[in-house]
């Protein structure tokens, strides 16, 4: 049976690694690929025969077996525009408020207004709904902000 594992998706040297006594490990693996990608999560699948399982990266020691594929997903984004320094998508973090998004951004511009913030969110059927958002709304993967001008 093969002593390799492939390692797939958002990682910057996709391809076959072996494993051996010192590098069995998840974390060791990704390494040897590179690393994740700033645009890759933190949480990958591993499959086997069919078998998947989802494995967070922090905190876990996760040893692989030969033959064993692991496929590191895209991360969640948000989308920001508007009156900021740096619009662009940004990888969705734990418990991101509206107000932490637009400093991912880099900040307003002098510009800007945190009282005209708008959210565009989808819903469950799919379609778009914009809405006015305060600074300490959640944001959610695929959520759009759009931050307008000031009004003076």
């Amino acid at each position: 049976r093969s002593r390799q594992v492939s390692v797939l998706g958002m990682v910057a040297k996709p391809g076959r690694y072996p494993l051996d006594e010192t590098s069995s490990q998840l974390a060791d693996v990704i390494a040897a690929a590179g690393g994740i990608l700033p645009t890759g999560s933190e949480t990958v699948l591993v499959s086997n025969n069919g078998k998947e399982q989802r494995v967070g990266l922090i905190g876990k020691n996760f040893a692989l077996k030969g033959g064993e594929t692991v496929y590191v997903e895209r991360a969640p984004m948000f989308y920001i525009y508007g009156e900021v320094t740096r619009a662009g998508q940004y990888k969705v973090e734990p418990n991101m408020s509206v107000m932490q998004a637009i400093a991912a951004g880099g900040g307003m511009t002098p510009r800007g207004s945190d009282r005209r913030l708008k959210l565009r969110r989808a819903t469950a059927d799919g379609k778009w709904v914009e809405t006015d958002v305060g600074l300490q709304e959640s944001v959610r993967a695929d959520d759009v902000i759009y931050v307008r001008e000031a009004l003076f």
